[in-house]
């Protein structure tokens, strides 16, 4: 059963709109939207398991520079 997450990111000032271009080029990132708040960004991210958008996560999301922060919210079935 595929994995869906809300990912909640923290950027580096002055590096919003960078991160969020590059997260725009990774495979399994579904949409990527620049907010107001306590959060910079908001992406939908998913992937064939857990450990697909887990991998995501620490791998290259985790590396790209400007990225202070995430949390990360999986999408549960009600």
């Amino acid at each position: 059963m595929a994995t869906k997450a809300f990912l909640l990111v923290e950027t580096a000032v002055g590096r919003t709109r960078d991160v969020a271009n590059t997260l725009r080029d990774l495979d399994g990132i579904e949409s990527v939207d620049v907010v107001t708040g306590p959060y910079d960004i908001i992406a939908v991210i998913s992937g064939d398991d857990m450990s697909v958008v887990g991998g995501l996560v620490t791998e290259k999301i985790h590396t790209v520079v400007g990225v202070v922060r995430t949390v990360t919210c999986v999408a549960v079935d009600a």
